[in-house]
Formats: structure tokens, sequence, C-alpha cells
């Protein structure tokens, strides 16, 4: 099976970003530094519900 939408045409890099453009739009504005926040990671696994229906488990 063949994908037509690439035409084999290339593009330079102002070409690539105003099609990009048009077809996504603008970016969002960047988040404030003050509206970021860290990740911390554990080692604990996530919690799981317990399973209602003993057939289902496996």
């Amino acid at each position: 099976m063949t994908d037509n939408r690439y035409s084999g045409e290339k593009f330079t890099d102002e070409e690539s970003a105003f099609l990009r453009h048009v077809r996504f739009g603008e970016l969002p504005p960047r988040p404030a530094p003050e509206d970021l926040t860290t990740t911390t990671e554990s080692e604990t696994t996530p919690h799981r519900p317990p399973n209602v229906n003993p057939h289902l488990q496996g």
C-alpha cells in the first residue's frame, strides 16, 4: 500500500516552518516559571483498586 500524502518534494526550513504554522497554528504561550512544578519519583507501586469480580482475577 502506498502513502499518497508524500509527494517527494523537498522544502526549505522556512517553507517547512510556514507549512507547520498553516497546519497546526501558533503554539500556546509558555507557562510562567511560578506555574511550573517539580516532580519527585518514588519507588512505590501505583495503587490498584480491589477486583470486585473474583472471576476476573488472573
